[in-house]
């Protein structure tokens, strides 16, 4: 059996075709992120194009990172930032 023989197949070169279309599905993929999704952090990063890094709760993620402060003041900080500056608006609308 001659699955790959040039005598009437299609040759060794049928297996040149998923590295093409690899090829041609890459190139998509980089042209989209150099143009269109430059900017917005592309499409799986949807909310994170409008956070502030000066807002009340980002500085306090930094200063948590940091070390400057233990996970017991984060929280508690956190739940008196979130009252006031938090994402979700009273009433449910964010």
């Amino acid at each position: 059996m001659h699955t790959l023989a040039f005598d009437g197949g299609p040759g060794p070169w049928i297996l040149l075709f998923p590295l093409v279309w690899a090829a041609v599905v890459f190139g998509v993929v980089t042209a989209l992120r150099r143009t269109v999704w430059r900017g917005r952090g592309g499409p799986w990063r949807r909310g994170a194009a409008g956070v502030d890094e000066k807002s009340p709760i980002a500085v306090l993620g930094h200063r948590f990172a940091a070390g400057e402060i233990d996970e017991d003041e984060y929280w508690r900080r956190l739940s008196v930032l979130n009252e006031e500056f938090g994402r979700v608006a009273k009433g449910g609308r964010s």
